[in-house]
């Protein structure tokens, strides 16, 4: 019996697509381990939005040829899909295979299209219904690595959603590279109509929104969210990158820094309670320390519920790799403020949780997470994958703590 030894780095999509790997090759009996020493084939599901990604994908790689000389090694994913020439030179032992071809190429069986039946040892899961963006933000590689836009059938994204609920989870994520370019091949159908579609579903579950784009968070979404009630959390990560209008020009991002302040506001009028999250980069080769402030100053003056901090990093091919770029430690200075910002967004968030009732998914660690994404310690450990009705009692260090009712 052919054992593999899968090892995934990156993104919520790189995630589900290894889980989505995982059942299909259970499924034609493969066997897998966590000990590439006793794998036949060691597969790496590989991710490049940042160097330190590049970096550990190699780290890995380098301690495979060392340990499991005999196994076969095949690296897939954005690093391979972005770098393939570079990756061929360093690594002329290893196998490049794109991933829908994996199922082919290493087993003669048909290819498939990334649905899944859970997500193995987490207690929500996560469903891809989009890939590719096209967007070519000046910084991002990720239009080098995934270059064509697609979705999911809007029947067969409800069909899975359904597969997985009669499985027992009672959360499902929907995810892409920019979930908010849904497009339904087959009717035309928009995010906000797979949403109406997926709240017709009966049972007790939810449904939340990944990482989605400001100018994608329309009207029409916003009300088909509203309208699913408690089977939506009210929960929004809205990439910021910057807060100033000078980088978000030179990052190619299409929207002012009031366009996402009025977004932030369009979002509480019809979600008064929702956590509102932001990706932000710090250290961007053309950001003066004014354009830093002005970043500092709409993420604490939006309220926000939570910041993404990502040092710049230079992505070979993108427009700002050609850029002059500052000093490695005062990118980490900035990197390092933003991050007691979030710090105190965190604490700030929790804290407005106190004497509200939420609806929460119990983890496991006995840590729980509200429809809001609110991190919720109770007073009772429940187990993983139960949704639960508490009342918030208390806030410390970013985690709500409340009695389950």
């Amino acid at each position: 019996m052919t054992k593999i030894f899968l090892k995934t780095f990156g993104c919520r999509v790189n995630q589900v697509e290894s889980q989505s790997i995982r059942e299909k090759f259970a499924a034609l009996g493969v066997q897998f381990t966590d000990r590439c020493e006793e794998a036949d084939i060691c597969l790496l599901n590989t991710c490049t939005v940042t160097e330190n990604a590049d970096a550990d994908a190699e780290k890995l790689i380098r301690q495979i040829l060392t340990r499991a000389p005999k196994a076969r090694l095949v690296l897939t994913g954005c690093y391979v899909s972005a770098q393939s020439e570079k990756i061929k030179t360093k690594f002329p032992a290893a196998e490049i295979i794109e991933k829908h071809k994996l199922a082919s190429e290493l087993f003669n069986d048909e290819e498939f299209f990334w649905t899944v039946k859970g997500h193995e040892g987490h207690s929500r899961a996560f469903v891809k219904i989009q890939d590719g963006c096209d967007s070519f933000c000046s910084y991002c590689i990720v239009p080098f690595a995934r270059p064509v836009k697609s979705s999911k059938p809007l029947s067969a994204a409800v069909e899975e959603i359904k597969s997985i609920l009669k499985n027992g989870f009672k959360e499902i994520v929907l995810t892409g590279i920019n979930i908010g370019n849904y497009l339904c091949p087959e009717t035309g159908a928009k995010l906000d109509q797979l949403l109406t579609e997926i709240f017709k579903i009966r049972g007790n579950f939810r449904v939340r929104l990944s990482s989605i784009e400001l100018n994608t968070v329309t009207p029409e979404l916003l009300s088909a969210a509203k309208a699913g009630g408690k089977k939506f959390c009210e929960h929004f990560h809205v990439p910021l990158q910057s807060g100033c209008d000078v980088i978000l020009r030179d990052m190619n991002r299409h929207y002012s820094a009031q366009d996402y302040k009025n977004k932030v506001a369009e979002i509480r009028k019809y979600f008064p309670d929702a956590g509102i999250f932001a990706d932000v980069i710090a250290g961007y080769p053309t950001e003066k320390i004014i354009h830093f402030e002005e970043t500092y100053d709409l993420a604490r003056d939006c309220r926000l519920a939570g910041l993404h901090v990502f040092s710049f990093s230079l992505r070979p091919g993108t427009k700002a790799a050609a850029l002059e770029h500052m000093p490695a430690g005062v990118i980490k200075k900035r990197a390092e403020i933003l991050r007691v910002l979030d710090k105190k967004l965190r604490e700030n968030f929790a804290s407005a949780q106190i004497g509200k009732t939420l609806n929460v998914l119990a983890e496991d660690g006995g840590e729980c997470v509200a429809a809001n994404f609110a991190r919720v310690k109770l007073n009772k450990i429940l187990p993983p994958g139960t949704l639960a009705k508490v009342k918030i009692t208390g806030a410390k260090d970013g985690i709500c703590h409340g009695e389950l009712l």
